[in-house]
């Protein structure tokens, strides 16, 4: 409909545009939106093509319309605003259709084929086994599930995976630390969740750490003293013993790895994070070590004097990276190597992508080049989705002071918060289950407010705000959606299917724009997905809900003049339903049918 006048008059522009210059080959014309609605409802802007035409874009926008004016052309009215060519549609003529196609193919409205027949593999969470979830996990997962489910929504089959970072010289830190301070106890004795009871260890042996060093400082002969222990070289001992296979650390480590794991799947089914297929880095470092042994052979990578493996990175504006240490063990690095080749032979995807924090674009830089160096021809379809820090009001969080935002603790908090605006403020809405309300709230709260900021970017994170029930959060659009339910279970007398109404009674301006919003929102899904932008669908859904705000403010929707008005006005709000729940679930926000 829309989209293919928009189609047909780029097309027709763009051959009009070749005659009026003389020449076959002219720059892409782009589309754009008018800033205002009575200056029509696409623009196409002429300053690209001032120079070859040697007129200005006002003129050529004026010399188009006059020529097109006696030809066939699309259905649409040409407007000119200075150097643009504008187009206005009859809205209300095309409204029938519009609402009809949402509402007909109702939760697969939005979806297309664009991505059909590509296998895309995406990582996100990758959680430590040392310590719970935290805010900035939260961010990570909120992003990999969303980016998922709008590659999935555009026709890409998508395997979600996560990489369990459950080896390396951080696990022995929390290890060392129970081992050194546990005293047998264990989360059954202490009442706590398993990732909780091991995080506070992790925490323990950053204390042990700085006392050791305030200790050293205040006399540094203590290192000969042999009843002094340094907490860091231990660890690092500890680490070479796990990888040389220590029967007593190998069960350590099993024991806490188990305790944080059970712990986190239950973080997991609280958030409505799943994964298709989990990897350990446990399984892959030692094939991650065979690759880094065949880089050595082929000569892309050099033996130092201190016997550790390094690539030269040179070629691509860096210095050298180690591979291997000097006593064999390896790093994240070795183990992203392995990982990587292991999910191709699993699975063999056209693209994947790693959902990581901006803190490790290096890495990843450094990960893609080396994997070329290795001969795979795949390396240059890894994508790095490098999202920005989670902030809270008063600083960064930091895992080994204890000072981040507890996930599941967060969580906790926003649910008592809805709790709270739904009782206390006894909205009219409020039925049903008022607990599994609030939590569908606070879910809504927090995906959303992570999800609407430009991965990219930086981010502040405030729990107050993002509960709200008015403004930009998740839970004023879950209102707006459960308004809108609550319109329509009002309305039995009618049938607002969209069969029988007369939409082209829809001609106010609100009206018209939500058509227009209805129209688009197959287009928006398939530039979110194309961009692993999430921000997009969160812009799109927040503009619709005011729009209907406004629209219902000032229009009466059961009580219109007339019934026929009514009944359209009922079938371009259940359309505008079926968008936003579809929307909804893009982005994990749960549909309510009252708050």
């Amino acid at each position: 409909m829309l989209a293919e006048l928009r189609n047909e008059w780029k097309r027709i522009i763009t051959e009009e545009l070749r005659s009026y210059i003389g020449v076959d080959e002219i720059p892409e014309i782009a589309v754009g939106q008018p800033p205002k609605s009575d200056m029509g409802d696409i623009a196409f802007p002429m300053f690209p093509f001032a120079k070859s035409a040697h007129k200005s874009p006002n003129q050529i926008a004026s010399d188009i319309k006059t020529r097109l004016e006696g030809k066939e052309h699309p259905s649409g009215e040409m407007i000119t605003a200075g150097p643009y060519l504008n187009i206005r549609f009859d809205i209300p003529s095309l409204a029938g259709g519009i609402l009809s196609a949402a509402v007909n193919a109702g939760d697969c409205y939005g979806h297309s084929a664009c991505n059909n027949g590509r296998r895309v593999m995406v990582e996100f969470s990758c959680p430590n086994t040392n310590k719970p979830l935290h805010l900035g996990h939260m961010r990570n997962d909120s992003l990999g599930q969303s980016v998922s489910e709008l590659l999935k929504a555009t026709g890409a089959d998508v395997m979600k995976v996560n990489l369990i970072n459950n080896r390396g010289v951080h696990i022995c830190k929390s290890m060392l630390a129970y081992k050194m301070f546990g005293n047998g106890e264990t989360p059954e004795s202490t009442g706590e969740k398993g990732d909780h009871f091991v995080g506070r260890y992790y925490v323990r042996f950053a204390q042990w750490e700085k006392d050791a060093e305030n200790a050293k400082k205040e006399n540094p002969d203590i290192v000969n003293d042999p009843s002094f222990i340094d907490p860091d070289t231990e660890a690092q001992k500890m680490l070479k013993a796990w990888e040389d296979g220590d029967s007593d650390v190998r069960a350590l480590w099993a024991k806490m790895n188990k305790w944080t794991l059970d712990g986190l799947d239950e973080s997991y089914r609280n958030m409505g994070i799943s994964f298709d297929k989990l990897y350990y880095e446990s399984d892959t470092y030692k094939l991650g070590r065979s690759e880094v042994m065949k880089g050595l052979e082929m000569g892309v990578f050099r033996k130092e004097e201190d016997g550790s493996v390094q690539v030269d990175l040179s070629p691509i504006g860096l210095d050298k990276k180690v591979l291997l240490r000097r006593d064999g063990t390896t790093l994240y690095m070795t183990q992203d190597l392995g990982t990587a080749v292991k999910r191709h032979e699993d699975w063999p995807f056209d693209s994947l992508i790693y959902v990581v924090a901006s803190e490790q674009n290096y890495h990843f830089r450094v990960l893609f080049y080396v994997l070329s160096l290795l001969g795979y021809k795949w390396a240059d379809e890894l994508h790095h989705l490098s999202y920005g820090m989670v902030n809270l009001p008063d600083g960064k969080m930091k895992s080994r002071e204890g000072t981040v935002v507890d996930a599941d603790d967060l969580l906790s908090e926003l649910t008592r918060l809805a709790r709270n605006e739904i009782v206390e403020k006894n909205r009219e809405d409020a039925v049903g289950d008022v607990d599994d309300t609030a939590r569908k709230i606070a879910l809504g709260a927090l995906n959303y407010y992570l999800l609407e900021v430009q991965p990219q970017h930086d981010m502040v994170f405030n729990p107050k705000e993002s509960i709200a029930f008015s403004g930009n959060t998740g839970p004023y659009l879950q209102y707006t959606c459960a308004r809108i339910s609550s319109i329509l279970r009002k309305s039995s007398e009618y049938d607002y299917s969209g069969a029988v109404a007369d939409c082209t009674l829809l001609t106010l301006e609100d009206e018209k724009i939500l058509i227009k919003a209805i129209e688009s929102f197959p287009e928006i899904v398939e530039k979110a997905a194309a961009a692993y932008d999430p921000s997009i669908i969160c812009a799109f859904l927040y503009e619709a809900a005011k729009t209907f705000s406004h629209y219902y403010h000032d229009n009466q929707i059961l009580k219109a003049e007339t019934k026929e008005l009514s009944l359209a006005r009922l079938c371009l709000i259940n359309a505008l339903r079926t968008v936003m729940k579809n929307g909804f679930a893009l982005i994990g926000v749960p549909y309510l049918e009252s708050m």
